[in-house]
């Protein structure tokens, strides 16, 4: 069974002038079809404006269709009677980490959610402690946030959402505010939830180097998939990503300028500095 379907899903975001009057309609998403199933690793491509965020919010029901329907786990998003449950199904984690961070100390952070779900205190700490080392902040449980770095802290953000045991994990642009260090400790922390804890992710992105390890690839734009595939097959469309505007890693770029230059021997697609080396034989 699919953990996340939507069928024609369209959003609108209407404009309107001080009177309430309609002064324009954006289409931001625009009859999207996916499926995924559970305990995969998805991620979702998409230059700024491209829909890829607005999708995802439809994914924990922070946002319902204009038209078309989505379903969390065979539940429909637009029936009131599941949004806590979709909720606690499908965890959110934002860009900026300072935004879902609410506790004077990491762990009582942690211990939030799934205290407001009523878990019993014994539980909430074994929820606690077992999130924080999931995401390897398990040392760092008696800090106050503030004294985090940006990677620190989103990873702190992410064992909030864990300690919620939800089935699945959607983390919208969750590195766009961190250096390159800090981007590395998230997707790392991330790939060890899907690897280790089966848990499903969607990893909204435009950083083309974080979905090397997904199971599959939706590129989104003007609001539709524009191109589906795992991630060799999506970079090895170098030309048709660049006239979506979106840049391919350094390694793949490499690898396709000597393949057009006439070298022989390399795969459709390298991903990582390692493949293109095996490749070249150094």
């Amino acid at each position: 069974m699919n953990i996340i379907k939507t069928k024609k899903l369209t959003f609108e975001y209407i404009r309107r002038d001080d009177e309430g009057n309609i002064e324009g309609i954006t289409r931001a998403v625009d009859e999207v079809d996916i499926d995924v199933k559970a305990g995969e690793f998805i991620a979702i491509l998409g230059h700024n404006g491209s829909g890829k965020s607005t999708l995802a919010k439809h994914l924990n029901a922070i946002l319902y269709p204009t038209e078309g329907s989505v379903f969390i786990d065979g539940k429909d998003t637009s029936d009131e009677e599941h949004i806590w449950e979709i909720r606690q199904i499908a965890g959110m984690v934002f860009q900026n980490p300072d935004n879902q961070i609410i506790g004077q100390v990491v762990e009582e952070d942690v211990g939030f959610g799934p205290e407001n779900m009523g878990v019993p205190t014994a539980e909430i700490w074994e929820r606690v402690e077992e999130s924080l080392r999931a995401v390897g902040m398990y040392e760092h449980r008696k800090k106050s946030p503030d004294r985090l770095s940006g990677g620190q802290k989103q990873r702190v953000s992410i064992a909030g959402v864990l300690a919620m045991h939800p089935k699945c994990i959607v983390l919208d642009e969750p590195t766009a505010m961190l250096d390159p260090s800090g981007r590395k400790e998230v997707i790392r922390a991330v790939r060890a939830l899907n690897d280790v804890e089966k848990i499903t992710i969607i990893l909204i992105t435009h950083y083309m180097e974080e979905i090397i390890h997904a199971d599959r690839v939706f590129v989104m734009d003007e609001g539709k998939i524009a191109m589906t595939g795992t991630p060799r097959e999506i970079f090895s469309r170098v030309d048709e990503l660049k006239n979506l505007r979106l840049d391919v890693p350094q390694v793949t770029l490499l690898a396709y300028e000597l393949k057009k230059s006439g070298l022989k021997g390399l795969p459709p697609a390298v991903l990582t500095t390692g493949e293109l080396l095996e490749a070249l034989r150094i």
